[in-house]
């Protein structure tokens, strides 16, 4: 889409006014209705159209292997062929309704959360009542071996569904044999029989490489025995569980970010992970999801406050709410630098707060990229724990029919910036800039965020199946 001439001065006038930490503020730098807008540093490469039989239903998380990206959507997922970015296209999309469809892929399987009560775990499925015994949520397991016709091999139920879902790859001699799924889930009830209060645990499943379809719960460990943050004020909800969980499996550790709690583990049992620090804030109303920097010294945590739907990039709401919040980890402990928002405001018709993002492999700097819902995308440098600031963005103005929308996950993957948005579908971005350019040398075979993975002198290290190979069950 190109842009009007306004449109870039209001595009270059918002980084100047960013990147020297001073707030976009005014009304007059709102971009119109519709209007596409980035800092000079960005070009947008392509937007891919929701296709039609998903067309209805938002998009959510990404997942990457090889020439592929696997878009879930709360009607089901589409695979895309990014072989050629400037020239990516829809290849299938399997509709399968059930909120909200984080996704993660591994050799031929696709794993899919699902946490929408459903009357059976068939993709003809209904919404029914928690309170209904029968009814089921969970994992559902697709075999994505012919990406033009997945097929839909395995459901897992599990206890209050699965709002998100983490991979975590086997280790030692159980490396190629199997893989684990953490689902992070929420929201108990009493006349819930499969969700009953207390739920301050997370159900993780086994997934067996040559018999996928022997997947099961073999684990359902309580992350806060002694009971979560669930007194203090403004929390949208008291923890209850975790809302999504990033493991750096290679080191052995996982930062949970659990409603009112964000949380470290020691992953050296993939069955029976162990807290090892807790630390809450005062300024976060939902801990939402967490990204490690490279070395595994710091780590980003971001706060949904509104729960995404509220217009939260304004003056009023400040800088420290809605915000990323930067820790350094010492001597195995939590210790808070900084916060990060966007300086950019938004208009009071736009839901906008800290969501879902992925590192950009800069060595030796901490870049990430981060949607921000209605806020578009941000690229943004945490190198100084204690000075963050954003260095590039992306974003579309209020829509013109007053709704809202926006980017729910932007994702780095081998040079491109992949943006999934609620309304418009699958955004491809590119970022040309002296921090960031040394990222374009690094590929990985694989990208599932929350499952990160080391790179090393330029280069990706991404062990495992990579373009949809790998032994047993085409795994």
């Amino acid at each position: 889409m190109s842009l009007s001439r306004r449109s870039i001065v209001v595009a270059a006038a918002a980084t100047v006014l960013a990147l020297a930490g001073l707030p976009a503020a005014a009304a007059a730098d709102i971009p119109p209705a519709d209007a596409v807008v980035h800092s000079p540093n960005v070009t947008h490469v392509l937007n891919i159209p929701k296709p039609d039989p998903i067309a209805g239903t938002i998009n959510t998380d990404i997942a990457f292997q090889g020439d592929y990206a696997y878009v879930g959507n709360y009607g089901g997922f589409s695979i895309y062929d990014i072989r050629n970015p400037k020239k990516a296209k829809a290849v299938s999309s399997v509709v399968c309704p059930g909120a909200q469809m984080d996704v993660s892929v591994y050799g031929d399987l696709l794993f899919t959360a699902v946490d929408s009560s459903r009357n059976d775990d068939s993709c003809n499925s209904t919404g029914q009542s928690a309170t209904v015994k029968e009814s089921w949520e969970g994992v559902r397991i697709f075999d994505v071996s012919d990406k033009t016709n997945p097929k839909y091999i395995k459901s897992v139920e599990t206890n209050c569904g699965s709002h998100t879902l983490t991979l975590v790859p086997g280790k030692g001699r159980d490396k190629n044999k199997n893989v684990y799924i953490y689902v992070s889930s929420y929201q108990p009830a009493a006349n819930f029989p499969d969700c009953a209060p207390p739920h301050d645990k997370i159900s993780i499943i086994k997934v067996p490489l040559r018999d996928p379809a022997a997947a099961e719960v073999a684990a359902t460990p309580v992350v806060f025995p002694d009971g979560g943050n669930e007194t203090q004020p403004g929390l949208l909800l008291p923890t209850s569980g975790c809302h999504d969980i990033t493991v750096y499996a290679e080191k052995d550790i996982a930062a949970g970010a659990c409603m009112g709690d964000g949380v470290l583990f020691d992953i050296k049992d993939r069955l029976n992970p162990k807290v090892t620090a807790r630390t809450t804030d005062p300024n976060f109303a939902f801990w939402h999801s967490a990204t490690f920097s490279n070395d595994a010294r710091k780590v980003v945590f971001t706060d949904e406050l509104g729960g995404g739907g509220a217009p939260t990039c304004n003056e009023a709401t400040g800088p420290n709410r809605g915000a990323d919040a930067i820790y350094e980890i010492v001597r195995g402990k939590l210790v808070f630098k900084s916060y990060f928002k966007i300086a950019r405001y938004q208009d009071d018709s736009e839901n906008c707060v800290a969501h879902n993002g992925s590192l950009i492999p800069v060595k030796g700097r901490d870049i990430m990229v981060q949607a921000w819902y209605m806020g578009g995308l941000s690229i943004w440098d945490f190198t100084d724990s204690t000075r963050p600031r954003e260095i590039g963005y992306f974003e579309r103005g209020p829509r013109s029919d007053g709704g809202g929308g926006g980017i729910w996950s932007a994702y780095y993957y081998n040079g491109y910036i992949y943006g999934a948005d609620f309304n418009e579908g699958l955004d491809v971005i590119k970022i040309d800039d002296r921090l960031t350019d040394s990222a374009k040398h690094v590929r990985f075979d694989r990208l599932n965020t929350q499952t990160q993975e080391s790179y090393k002198d330029g280069h990706g290290h991404g062990p495992g199946p990579g373009h949809g190979h790998g032994p047993g069950h085409g795994h």
